[in-house]
């Protein structure tokens, strides 16, 4: 299986990718992400719950980092068990691009599924590899913009607050949950 695609996310590059580093913001924006825990700089541990079709699994596997550049890019290399659901491997390429006060995250995935994954047809898989990274990128948008400005309902003077940090979205880049989802669903999942 093949997936590729990119997505123009409304933050600095360096604020997407100290997102993307951080596996709670990863857990929180994968779908069915039960746990990613992350076992040295270069490897995560991950369990997921996907649902593909008809086939429902718990997906435990492993997510390796190689060639990171922050915060330009870096290969992920995936590989999972879902028990009679089958397994899972693969890498995704991910780069990010600086635009303007934005950034542009591109992503190349290729997976490989084996048992009764592979029954259920690459055109199934496909669309349910693009859902997931859609749900993904949505609340990885949610993670990096914040909770929304409560209106103002009175004038008030200005105060000077320190900026909230976006919560550290080091080093993977947005893909590794959606294409460690999508790659560890597909890859591990």
């Amino acid at each position: 299986m093949h997936l590729e695609g990119e997505r123009r996310i409304a933050a600095p590059r360096e604020r997407v990718w100290a997102a993307l580093d951080d596996p709670e913001v990863l857990c929180r924006c994968i779908p069915g992400c039960e746990s990613l825990e992350r076992d040295d700089a270069a490897k995560m541990s991950a369990v997921a719950t996907v649902r593909v079709g008809p086939v429902k699994a718990r997906f435990r596997g492993t997510l390796t980092l190689a060639d990171v550049r922050p915060p330009e890019g870096l290969r992920i290399r995936g590989q999972g068990q879902g028990g009679p659901a089958g397994f899972a491997q693969g890498e995704a390429d991910v780069a990010l691009a600086a635009d303007g006060e934005a950034t542009v995250l591109r992503y190349a995935v290729d997976a490989q599924v084996g048992g009764k994954l592979a029954q259920i047809g690459g055109r199934l898989i496909d669309q349910s590899a693009r859902a997931m990274a859609e749900s993904f990128f949505a609340a990885l948008d949610g993670e990096i913009a914040g909770p929304p400005a409560a209106p103002i309902t009175a004038p008030t003077t200005a105060v000077h607050s320190e900026e909230k940090s976006a919560p550290s979205l080091r080093l993977v880049a947005v893909f590794v949950a959606a294409v460690a989802v999508a790659a560890l669903a597909w890859l591990v999942w």
